[in-house]
This record gives structure tokens, C-alpha cells and sequence, in this order.
């Protein structure tokens, strides 16, 4: 597999090939939240041999999910030779402060701004957790980090795992199929929530709702992570499968299918949208491309669209309010948030109802924006697709929702 000799796949190459983590510079336009790794809207390649859609997923830091979404057509599970596969290339980052690590939840992805290297941010795919136990909403820390971590898990997950005929040791000790992985990061909150790594048999978990309320990573994206993260680095948590953001006189909407149990209507998603549009344009609505936003909101296929182009405020609106975490705190997973104040689960979930307020050698081929209109794939809504995992036989363990 060899990458066409262009100046977009050498950046590629740079941002992608050469580095776990998809490296992003900033926009140069203070208040624009909309980065690219080049001016197209989408990238393919080509596949030269079979393969399945996850080891590309894999290969380019993409989850899961979002590959799937992304190409609704092909067998996640056999790639042929010649097949041609989309990649996402612009983002609009969350509505969260630019340092440290933010966690979005709704698209399987976050968000690194190292403090070594101003100007830039990284992203990288993750899983999330299930519907029952759900990754808690808000500001917190890194506590600390830990190499190699033994997994000891709690009674309620034992209890679940033997219910089910899989009866779990009370120590998982380090090891290729501790599903903790070689590293940790543990944050701030009650339950000892990690970001990790994940064991050898459950790689094709990235990118889905699938863990106990932790964030799994790659094992080699959690590495960079661990390295690059000191303890106390602020995370904020949020979860915005709608996002809005401006680069260079011209607003964006990126649109992700709703998790598990969350499912909205187009007119939610619609109302969503609009009070988005409204804050990104400095409390008013502009005329914008209503064709262009039902198209985003209708493919929710993590793509930004471009739905109007004009003259972006001046100053940009602050970050949506997130509340602090800390131990103690009654939103530490679904079973205790239920119990937790109303009004501050409102603000931490702030997009959700109230959004206002190894190298690569395939070849790469950037698709312009003519292009991908003129062959728009078929749209199809996967809100009700339930996105699986490959089944393993005779997983050592089954430790598959570890952490």
C-alpha cells in the first residue's frame, strides 16, 4: 500500500502515520473551533488487499462507531481489495475549555491540548460507558497514574459477570488480557473512573458504549496519553452529539448518532441545532443553509457541514458551564446520578437538552466538496443500529466491560 505523493497525504503522513494520536493545529482565527488536517471535506483510500473496516479504523485513530457511520454501506467486517473507504477529515471541537483533556462522550472521542505543544490538539478514539453504567458529566483531574495497573473489580461487576456463567477473580493482575491495559490515568471522582487501555482481546471495543462508566483508549494512543498528561491536567467531561463552530466566515454543524437510550427526533435535534447556531452567532440567528443543516441532521454521520458563510463575532462566546466532580459527588455513575439535583445534571449534559444556555500504506485521495455532492453515499440513520462487537471465542477471562 503506498500513499500518493501529494502535499495533503504528506500532511497525513505527518498527522496520522507518524504519531498514535490525529495532531490538529489550532485555528489561526481567535473564537474559530473548526480544525482540518487539509481543505477537503472527506478523505478515502483504497484498500490493496482484504482487510476488515476496523483494522483501518484502527490504523487512522478512528473508533468503532464512527468508522461504521461514516461508511453505512460496506461490511465492517471484510474490506476487499479496491474498496474505497471515507475517512472524516475536519472536526469542530466541543464546547469545552481549550487545555487539558476534554472527553465528548457523544462522539467516542476526545480532545488533548498539551501544554507542551501550544497551538495544537490531539484526538484520539475511545469507548464510553453503557447505557446502566454511564461515564459521569463535568470538570475534574487527573489523581494520578498508574503503570501496569491490577484490575480488582468491584462486587457489583463480579455479580454481574456470574450471573452470566463468568465468574471474575477479585484481582486481575497485569498482563495482555487485563483489560485495564499498561496504563491508567485515574480521575478525580468517586469509583475509581480511569482513562485506560484496553486488553488484546476487546481491541475492536474502541469507539463504543460499551465500558462500566470508564474511557478506554488504544493501547497505543493510552501511551502517548500517559506520557503526555501530568497529574492534576483538568478533564471535562461532556457529551454534545450536535456541535457548532466557525472557521474562516464560515459555520459548521457536526452531527453524531444518539447513544443508547438517548434516541431524539429530528425536530430535537433540529432545536438543538438552532440554539447552537444562535450562541455561535453572538445570539442571533443568521440565514442560514436549512437544506444543508437537515442534511447533517438526518446523516448524523460526525461529517461538519457548512451552513452559512458570513462574518463571525468578533468575540467568541465562553464554554458552556460545566459543574465540578469530585469525590463524594452523586453523579458518579447512572445508579447515583438518579438521585443527583436535576438542574446540574441539565448543565453538565449542556448539548443534550438545553445547548445553548503501524504507518498507513493505503492509498489517500482527498474528495472535494463538488465531489462528494455529486456522489453523496445513500443516507442512512443508524440511531436504532446497535453497533456490536466481533465475537471472540474463548476470551481469556471475558473481562469485556473491565473498567
Amino acid at each position: 500500500m503506498k500513499f500518493r505523493t501529494t502535499v495533503v497525504c504528506c500532511l497525513i503522513l505527518l498527522a496520522i502515520g507518524q504519531a498514535n494520536a490525529t495532531t490538529y493545529k489550532m485555528p489561526d482565527k481567535k473564537g474559530d473551533r473548526v480544525v482540518a488536517l487539509s481543505s477537503e471535506e472527506t478523505l478515502t483510500i483504497v484498500s490493496d488487499h482484504d482487510q476488515t473496516l476496523l483494522d483501518i479504523a484502527r490504523r487512522f485513530n478512528l473508533g468503532q462507531t464512527e468508522i461504521v457511520t461514516i461508511n453505512p454501506k460496506s461490511d465492517r467486517w471484510l474490506i476487499k481489495k479496491g474498496d474505497v473507504v471515507r475517512l472524516p477529515n475536519r472536526r469542530i471541537l466541543p464546547d469545552s475549555p481549550h487545555d487539558g483533556i476534554t472527553l465528548n462522550i457523544a462522539e467516542y472521542r476526545m480532545y488533548f491540548y498539551p501544554a507542551g505543544a501550544p497551538g495544537t490538539v490531539r484526538s484520539y478514539a475511545h469507548g464510553v460507558g453503557r447505557q446502566d453504567w454511564q461515564t459521569p458529566l463535568g470538570r475534574t483531574t487527573v489523581a494520578k497514574k498508574v503503570k501496569d495497573p491490577a484490575w480488582h473489580p468491584p462486587e457489583s461487576i463480579r455479580k454481574e459477570h456470574a450471573a452470566n456463567g463468568d465468574f471474575l477473580p477479585e484481582i486481575v493482575p497485569p498482563g495482555i488480557h487485563n483489560p485495564l491495559g499498561a496504563y491508567a490515568l485515574y480521575l478525580n471522582l468517586p469509583g475509581d473512573y480511569r482513562i485506560h487501555g484496553t486488553d488484546i482481546d476487546k481491541i475492536f471495543g474502541i469507539g463504543m458504549q460499551i465500558t462500566h462508566g470508564c474511557v478506554r483508549m488504544y493501547p497505543e494512543d493510552i501511551d502517548e496519553l500517559y506520557h503526555g498528561a501530568e497529574v492534576g491536567t483538568p478533564v471535562y467531561i461532556v457529551k454534545q452529539p450536535i456541535k457548532v463552530g466557525w472557521l474562516n466566515n464560515t459555520l459548521y454543524v457536526e452531527a453524531h448518532p444518539d447513544l443508547e437510550g438517548e434516541e431524539k427526533t429530528q425536530d430535537q435535534r433540529f432545536a438543538i441545532a438552532l440554539a447552537l447556531i444562535d450562541k455561535a452567532n453572538g445570539g442571533a440567528t443568521p440565514d442560514f443553509d436549512q437544506v444543508a443543516l437537515n442534511q447533517a441532521l438526518t446523516a448524523i454521520d460526525g461529517v461538519p457541514v457548512a451552513i452559512y458563510e458570513g462574518v463571525a463575532p468578533e468575540v467568541a462566546e465562553p464554554p458552556a458551564p460545566l459543574p465540578d466532580l469530585v469525590k463524594g459527588s452523586s453523579t458518579s455513575n447512572k445508579k447515583s446520578a438518579n438521585k443527583a439535583d436535576k438542574s446540574k445534571k441539565s448543565v453538565a449534559e449542556n448539548t443534550k437538552q438545553k445547548p445553548n444556555v503501524e504507518k498507513s500504506t493505503d492509498k489517500v485521495k482527498p474528495v472535494s466538496d463538488k465531489k462528494v455532492a455529486e456522489k453523496k453515499p445513500k443516507v442512512t440513520i443508524i440511531t436504532k443500529d446497535k453497533v456490536v462487537a466481533k465475537p471472540q471465542s474463548g476470551s481469556v477471562g471475558g473481562y469485556y466491560h473491565g473498567g
